[in-house]
């Protein structure tokens, strides 16, 4: 649709200027979830730089394939990031597993240790390539509780690159 904005003079030259407006709401963001598994360290490393890149944080849950509480906990924020479209009012979310049983990426001790996961099922956000220690997630029963989930989610949706819970080492062990 074409409104007219009106006619302008600039000396002897007249011209008819035009604005174009959409009466469509703004699509929203769409969430995104991996369906492979992160198995090695640099496919995580991918992640976190295709996140930070596109302003999208990313969040990891990190399992493993013995875990049963994983299997119950999964599909439950699959589900509320895919279906219910949860953080894309905020801007939207990526969602991947990481396998911390996986050799590549040392095991137990291995990359998890270094963003402070020592409980498994974990949630932690990745904003700007950096681990959202403050908010990470690991209570069984928050973990399993859909409200707490959807209000953590929208949060992290709406960092959009803005960081802030970075955390520290005071953060790692202060809880």
């Amino acid at each position: 649709m074409r409104l007219r904005a009106g006619i302008f003079r600039c000396g002897s030259l007249s011209r008819n200027s035009a604005r174009h407006f959409s009466a469509s709401a703004p699509s929203r963001a769409k969430n995104r979830i991996y369906p492979n598994r992160i198995r090695r360290e640099d496919e995580l490393q991918t992640l976190t730089l295709m996140s930070a890149s596109s302003r999208v944080p990313l969040i990891t849950m990190w399992m493993t394939t013995w875990c049963q509480s994983c299997k119950i906990v999964s599909p439950m924020i699959q589900e509320l990031i895919e279906r219910d479209g949860i953080g894309e009012e905020q801007g939207g979310v990526s969602f991947a597993e990481v396998e911390m049983d996986s050799p590549d990426l040392g095991g137990i001790a291995g990359v998890g240790m270094r963003y402070g996961i020592n409980s498994i099922p974990t949630l932690l956000a990745f904003d700007r390539q950096e681990p959202q220690l403050e908010t990470k997630v690991y209570k069984l029963d928050e973990l399993k509780n859909r409200d707490f989930l959807t209000k953590w989610i929208e949060a992290e949706a709406a960092r959009r690159g803005q960081g802030g819970a970075g955390g520290s080492l005071f953060g790692l062990f202060g809880r």
